[in-house]
């Protein structure tokens, strides 16, 4: 859905996975520091809007996904994931309930099929599935933000931040009273920062949860059984992941940032080295200069020189081998 905000003065729209909402206003690195001051706003109403209601919700929830649901406390924001019987990762939810509705955020493109596996599991739950993203739009407030969220908008906060799931009718008034705006470009250098994963990025068709740091934000190790289970238990019981994620370091000197999936080899071995893992995100920071997250082996040396395509790469930890 293409967002009202690409009018906004010297929007640039984003492309691929991204598409819809602005990828800049024309100045990243402003942009960045005005995120990390905890002013301005980022339009995410590209992402889908998922609404859950009915009695059962939560219990309903609690079986389907990898986060403990049933008490889930209003207004308390929460992370989980849906995994495949193989316990691959195959949704991301970011999730809110106010009392009445779960509400939840998803990867652009995602939302279709995820509505379609919830409504395949209701069975006889007292509960409904709406896909709101025609007329719910997310918006995020940085950490740190005292701006005040619109009356009647549900608000989820965690210490990255506020989502708030604002009626896409006002989109643009909110703009106008909540600016300035900063693109995605600059939400992800944070979120890269951060070491904070995304679906479709820092996962592929084979990720499981361990590889990417998600035990205890978003896959929780005491609660009942639910569909990829055995494989969280048993790697977090038995054994280790085969990859892990990390943080890298990029040589400023180059012009151009690895692309996603860009080969990740040991310095030593040169760029006709054994392949050891890929670029999930490569961005540039307004303190840091060029960083990247990968997925690497989980028995690369942690601290090995890297060199990612033709890039030099010094890796940081951020998940344990």
């Amino acid at each position: 859905m293409k967002s009202p905000l690409l009018s906004l003065p010297g929007a640039v729209a984003a492309e691929g996975r991204d598409e819809g909402v602005a990828a800049h206003y024309g100045d990243l690195f402003r942009e960045q520091r005005v995120l990390a001051e905890g002013d301005g706003f980022v339009d995410l109403s590209h992402r889908g809007v998922i609404a859950v209601t009915g009695d059962d919700r939560l219990s309903w929830l609690h079986l389907l996904l990898t986060q403990y649901m049933t008490d889930l406390p209003a207004g308390r924001a929460t992370d989980a994931l849906i995994l495949s019987a193989n316990g691959h990762i195959e949704h991301a939810l970011y999730l809110v309930d106010d009392g009445e509705t779960v509400w939840a955020h998803v990867e652009p493109g995602t939302r279709e099929e995820l509505v379609a596996y919830l409504e395949s599991m209701k069975f006889f739950y007292r509960v409904e599935v709406a896909d709101r993203t025609e007329d719910i739009a997310v918006v995020h407030l940085p950490a740190g933000s005292v701006a005040e969220a619109p009356e009647g908008v549900v608000v989820r906060e965690t210490a990255h931040g506020r989502d708030l799931f604002l009626p896409r009718a006002d989109l643009e008034s909110f703009a106008a009273s909540h600016g300035p705006a900063a693109g995605l470009l600059a939400y992800e250098a944070l979120r890269v920062e951060a070491h904070r994963p995304r679906l479709g990025f820092e996962t592929d068709h084979r990720t499981i949860p361990h590889e990417i740091g998600l035990i205890g934000s978003a896959v929780h190790l005491q609660k009942g059984c639910y569909r990829g289970q055995e494989t969280v238990a048993r790697v977090q019981n038995l054994g280790k992941p085969p990859r892990r994620l990390v943080f890298l370091h990029l040589d400023g000197s180059e012009v151009l940032l690895p692309g996603h999936g860009t080969p990740v080899r040991l310095a030593a071995d040169g760029e006709e080295g054994r392949q050891l893992g890929f670029v999930t995100t490569a961005v540039r920071h307004h303190e840091l200069g060029p960083i990247a997250l990968a997925l690497v082996k989980r028995n690369v040396p942690v601290d090995a020189p890297l060199i990612a395509g033709t890039t030099a790469a010094a890796q940081e930890t951020v998940v344990e081998p």
